[in-house]
């Protein structure tokens, strides 16, 4: 019988994961390279993943694979269509309004704001906004506003070509989501066929797992932005604040991030609404305070726990780090992919810890010692267990 060398057997399993490891790091390189063009791809994957469980419940239904897609196909671009048509007039004339009140804006951070900031902290920030120190500034530093200018310029020269990219990038989007949900079971298939046989049980059951955590999340994630949105939306506008319809989207599109679209929800406002009464309408923040308390512990009491639970099983903490981490490293494409690729480590972490507590590693090579019947008047039995067997039987 052919006895295998254990210090071989490390260094060949140490071997192997170093590949997986130079795998995932050339990966991550090429997603790095590539990522300005991989963003429309990366949202029609997303598009055709979370719309690939109702087609699989329409081919349930008698329905074929094609029929099936251009259903769900159909449905996401008539809800898309109707979300434009309801609310593009409603932000034109946000957006009309805002423009309208921006000389208000101005006056009040001329008049009030910068004003009150100097007395607080006893620096003149009014003198850096003085017309003949910004001339004589621009003359001291005329290379560097050159320079400046130069960019600006080679921008206005490219924008031409980004709006081209967008509309493309636009057009690509629904095509790509329309083969995504064809094809959906054919990908997932061939990425099946090139995992190791020794480990196809393990990676379908972190698959699953994957999955099913980040679907949901997802789906309930999308309907609390939506409500929390159309909270903060219709409650400023109720109470009178003209730009209300605006700051509660801008709001209900940034919670994702947890605790930020309320923090800069409420400070947008507080600012429209003294704005707009000209100094401290203190009804008017009352009213507005309220509304965002309402949003809160409707988002924390309603919304999450009943569209989101603890699905995806990260810390609030480790989204607002998984999200800036994913802008700093891959811009826009990284943003996307955080909560993917947190859900995805998450998954391995669990299953690390699984394995973890029950490796000899944990438990120990000695065996556990167990006196029974000692706090009682029965004679002491003495049970020794195997520490490698996490049942206690030999």
């Amino acid at each position: 019988m052919i006895q295998t060398d254990p210090a071989n057997a490390d260094i060949a399993r140490f071997l192997k994961r170093l590949q997986w490891g130079l795998v995932a790091f050339a990966v991550g390189y090429v997603i790095w390279l590539l990522g300005p063009i991989l963003t429309p791809f990366v949202l029609a994957l997303l598009l055709g993943w979370l719309g690939d469980p109702l087609v699989d419940r329409l081919e349930r239904r008698g329905r074929s694979r094609a029929v099936a897609v251009t259903l769900v196909f159909l449905l996401m671009t008539l809800l898309l269509a109707l979300v434009l048509i309801i609310l593009v007039p409603m932000i034109e004339r946000q957006i009309v309004t805002l423009i309208d009140s921006l000389p208000q804006y101005r006056d009040w951070l001329l008049g009030t704001a910068l004003p009150w900031i100097e007395q607080r902290t006893g620096y003149e920030v009014m003198s850096w906004l003085d017309t003949e120190r910004l001339i004589e500034l621009i003359r001291g530093h005329w290379q560097q506003a050159g320079g400046v200018a130069a960019t600006v310029l080679a921008y206005a020269s490219r924008s031409g070509f980004a709006i081209l990219a967008l509309v493309i990038n636009l057009v690509l989007v629904p095509i790509l989501a329309f083969y995504f949900m064809r094809d959906w079971d054919l990908l997932v298939e061939r990425v099946a066929a090139l995992i190791p046989r020794d480990h196809i049980d393990t990676a379908t059951r972190l698959a699953r797992e994957t999955s099913e955590s980040l679907g949901g999340f997802l789906r309930g994630q999308f309907l609390v932005m939506l409500g929390q949105g159309a909270i903060y939306a219709v409650g400023m506008s109720i109470v009178g604040l003209r730009l209300g319809l605006l700051i509660g989207m801008v709001a209900g599109l940034i919670s994702f991030i947890p605790y930020l679209g309320a923090t800069v929800g409420i400070l947008l406002a507080l600012i429209a609404a003294i704005v707009q009464a000209q100094g401290f309408d203190w009804q008017l923040l009352i009213l507005i305070g309220v509304v965002f308390t309402i949003g809160q512990l409707v988002e924390s009491y309603v919304l999450t726990p009943r569209l989101v639970g603890d699905r995806i099983g990260l810390h609030p903490v480790a989204v607002i780090f998984a999200v800036l981490a994913g802008g700093q490293l891959f811009g826009f494409l990284g943003m996307l992919l955080a909560l993917p690729v947190a859900a995805v480590v998450n998954v391995l972490l669990r299953f690390a810890h699984e394995r973890y507590t029950h490796s000899r590693l944990y438990a120990g090579d000695k065996p556990d010692i167990e006196i029974a019947g000692a706090a009682t008047s029965q004679r002491p039995v003495i049970i020794v267990t195997d520490s490698k067997d996490p049942d206690g039987e030999r």
